[in-house]
């Protein structure tokens, strides 16, 4: 009986310190401001950074190019920016903040190149885990 209690006691010692090792990592996005988070955006988008992506995006995103009409979610259009790491646009990139009130801003981002420009308008919603991009619609006009 002694040693049922004593195999009892480890195995629910050995559960509870694995649990507190499978926690989930802290944003460290987390109290930065909008225009901070479509920086991060824009380092993924034209700089072939995508370290923080997992940390900007709704788990609802939604991502739209007006242009032929894709649409993809946060886990394909995460897929695509992983596959894109390291590959730098020769661009000139910009945004503005289109509205902001205290939970919602609508932003928009330029990126300039030699013979088109890409504009993409951001939605990013304040969570309790900080500023998330909910949508991305791109266009070229």
């Amino acid at each position: 009986m002694k040693k049922t209690v004593i195999s009892i006691l480890s195995a629910f010692i050995m559960i509870t310190s694995f649990s507190a090792f499978a926690a989930e990592k802290i944003n460290p996005l987390k109290k930065f401001d909008s225009t901070s988070i479509i920086g991060v955006y824009l380092e993924s988008a034209a700089l072939g950074n995508p370290t923080l992506n997992r940390y900007i995006f709704a788990e609802d995103f939604e991502y739209r190019n007006s242009a032929n009409n894709d649409s993809f979610n946060k886990k394909q259009y995460m897929k695509f920016l992983k596959q894109s790491a390291g590959a730098k646009f020769d661009c000139k990139t910009s945004y503005e903040v289109l509205d902001q009130t205290k939970s919602t801003c609508v932003a928009k981002t330029t990126m300039t190149f030699d013979h088109f420009v890409r504009v993409d308008y951001i939605t990013l919603s304040q969570t309790q885990d900080g500023w998330k991009l909910s949508k991305v619609v791109t266009t070229y006009p």
